[in-house]
């Protein structure tokens, strides 16, 4: 009977992740081999064929594409070129914003139980995933503003970890918005410059704007999150001196 139990605990442990990662391979193949993400012409000829549906036709095939791990770059392009800097702000931060809180969700149903237990029996990623349920915010909030890891994977990787929906969705709003302020309205002031043969000053002065504000929070985030931790260590060593 043990052994039946133990052989049924591992099919509860491998199912769920399989399958995410199966669908997640799939939706990359199909979106691929209908060119998203190749052809940036023909995708935008084609959402800009849609007239007054297009904005709405944008923020789905970026939905799918976000879901199907595909970088999101393009689509900030697409954007500042179609929908001017404003609508293409809002449509990027909407749509990207939606679809990692989809990947999230994805993820925590089919995965974080799994992961939970592979964690339990490691002290060092236990203490890494407690991290996350600690100081989510600042997490999340570095890992947007600072690309060291790829933004799809995130959406899907945060899943996987003790942060707080909540908290998740909020902070990766937040910090995914200079992001994509500055893809889009670079984009837009590009698009201006080529086409109206003058300088778009005003573009540019929000560009440099949200550039130095960019900077600035990352400065301060990595301050807080580095004193945060020097704080939680120094109070460990203080227990673990009280307890020996």
């Amino acid at each position: 009977m043990n052994e039946n139990n133990q052989k049924n605990e591992r099919l509860k442990d491998w199912w769920k992740p399989t399958v995410l990662i199966i669908v997640i391979v799939t939706l990359f193949i199909v979106m691929n081999l209908y060119g998203l993400g190749a052809d940036i012409q023909e995708l935008q000829h084609w959402i800009q064929a849609q007239g007054v549906w297009g904005p709405v036709a944008f923020f789905f095939i970026y939905l799918g594409a976000v879901i199907a791990t595909i970088p999101g770059t393009i689509f900030g392009v697409i954007a500042g070129g179609l929908f001017g800097s404003l609508v293409g702000v809002i449509l990027i931060s909407v749509s990207s914003t939606v679809g990692a809180s989809i990947c999230f969700l994805i993820a925590r149903y089919f995965a974080r139980d799994t992961v939970a237990r592979w964690l339990s029996k490691n002290k060092t990623m236990k203490r890494l995933d407690q991290l996350t349920e600690e100081q989510g915010m600042m997490i999340v909030g570095l890992t947007r503003l600072i690309p060291l890891f790829p933004f799809t994977l995130l959406n899907y990787g945060f899943g996987l970890t003790k942060v707080s929906f909540k908290t998740y969705v909020f902070w990766s709003w937040l910090c995914m918005l200079p992001g994509s302020i500055i893809v889009v309205v670079g984009t837009d002031a590009l698009t201006q410059g080529l086409t109206q043969g003058r300088i778009p000053w005003e573009l540019l002065g929000v560009l440099i704007i949200t550039c130095f504000a960019l900077g600035l929070i990352v400065w301060y985030s990595r301050r807080r999150f580095n004193e945060k931790r020097k704080n939680q260590e120094s109070k460990e060593a203080n227990k673990k001196e009280f307890d020996s």
